[in-house]
């Protein structure tokens, strides 16, 4: 699916994807290569819907796989083509347009794509310079490589979740599946990254990407406190995580359910912080004089800056304090995002219109250029790319075509 309206190419205009990637993680890649110019087909079938298509919420309320409106945000700017791969004319279909791709994509278990016949070894006949970007939960070899997680769970077998709730409680597992669209984007720089080797060696390869070694990352700091300091410790609530700096939380603010976050992490930030709330008293005691004195005071700390905080807007406090030097924030709901002034300055958000004919707010680029604008649309009704893909670009004639239909290959 093209992706460029504009006089200026965008980088990646002429690079073809075949995107099997399902649910959220794959897809993204998929919606990251796009943004940035690559014509990507999303290969699924009326056989096994997709679960992200089944997600709510509905367009007007009505449920159905082409009315979702959380898969047209995660899946903006894939195309799609469908094809029951459980049927052997089907996958023979699949090697043809790969034949015609750069990059193919898939993030499930290992060994699924070779079980289908469509395995990197097959693949990389039909198309040798190919790019195969095969992303499981922890890659395609080792003791777990079979192991089967979702996105939260992934960031239990990670570590993330160790690290996660409030200081001194259990762990609180993150509540949403927010490694997913992390592991589609970074996935999306392997493929730049092997697209680049590629155009400069003209050989191919297959990428092996673990998304639990690439939410890993995310533990940094509770790592090098291991390696360095030998601790391991449990949830620490919003306090820094290697105990440099206090205050460091998110404090209740006026208003209903209204929050900040505040930072501090040396001395000058605190004479701004102090500076800011007009020098009270306590800010004033020993107990606070140096880093070391408010990181062994750190509970008294936060709840006289608590207190403080508790009579002001939360926006307008952030600002204040910005303006002394501190690194404050309000603690935005999905509300605020959609009306934030510096989201609508850069189309953070945008509002499309469904082929289907209704309106809907998805994510605007979140790859930007100087030389030219990505157009994004949203995620695509099943099959939308059928025609162009099946009759255009592999060539097949029309009674061919229908009959392939009818036999629910293209299904």
């Amino acid at each position: 699916m093209a992706n460029n309206d504009n006089t200026n190419p965008l980088p990646l205009q002429g690079l073809r994807v075949a995107n099997f990637g399902w649910v959220w993680a794959g897809p993204v890649v998929g919606q990251t290569l796009s943004f940035l110019g690559a014509e990507v087909y999303k290969v699924e079938s009326r056989a096994r819907i997709d679960i992200n298509r089944n997600l709510p919420p509905f367009a007007e309320g009505e449920p159905g796989p082409d009315r979702s409106l959380q898969n047209h945000a995660g899946w903006a700017g894939n195309g799609s083509i469908t094809l029951n791969l459980k049927l052997d004319a089907a996958k023979e279909l699949a090697k043809d347009l790969v034949a015609q791709c750069d990059v193919v994509v898939e993030n499930f278990g290992p060994g699924a794509m070779d079980a289908l016949g469509l395995g990197y070894d097959v693949l990389s006949q039909v198309k040798p310079d190919i790019v195969m970007l095969s992303m499981p939960t922890a890659g395609l070899s080792g003791p777990l490589k079979d192991v089967r997680t979702y996105g939260m769970s992934l960031t239990s077998l990670a570590g993330l979740d160790s690290i996660t709730g409030y200081v001194g409680g259990d762990p609180i597992p993150v509540e949403n599946a927010f490694s997913d669209p992390y592991n589609g984007i970074m996935g999306a720089f392997a493929v730049l990254v092997a697209v680049t080797y590629r155009d400069r060696t003209g050989r191919g390869q297959h990428i092996d990407y673990s998304q639990q070694e690439a939410i890993m990352q995310l533990t940094g700091p509770a790592f090098m406190d291991y390696a360095i300091n030998g601790r391991t410790e449990g949830p620490k609530g919003n306090r820094h995580p290697v105990a440099a700096g206090a205050p460091h939380g998110v404090f209740p603010c006026a208003g209903d359910d209204r929050w900040i976050s505040i930072a501090v992490t040396n001395d000058e930030e605190w004479q701004g912080l102090v500076a800011a709330i007009d020098e009270p008293d306590w800010a004033a005691s020993d107990d606070f004089a140096a880093a070391a004195d408010r990181l062994q005071h750190v509970d008294t700390l936060h709840e006289q800056l608590a207190a403080w905080v508790a009579q002001f807007d939360d926006r307008e406090l952030a600002a204040r304090l910005q303006e002394h030097g501190v690194a404050a924030a309000p603690v935005s709901d999905v509300s605020d995002l959609l009306s934030d002034p510096q989201f609508k300055a850069r189309g953070t958000f945008i509002e499309v219109t469904h082929p289907l004919g209704f309106k809907e707010t998805i994510y605007g680029a979140y790859v930007k250029n100087s030389v030219s604008k990505p157009v994004v649309r949203p995620g695509p009704q099943i099959g939308q790319d059928n025609d162009h893909v099946f009759r255009e670009l592999l060539g097949i004639d029309e009674a061919r075509y229908r009959k392939l239909i009818d036999d629910e290959v293209i299904y």
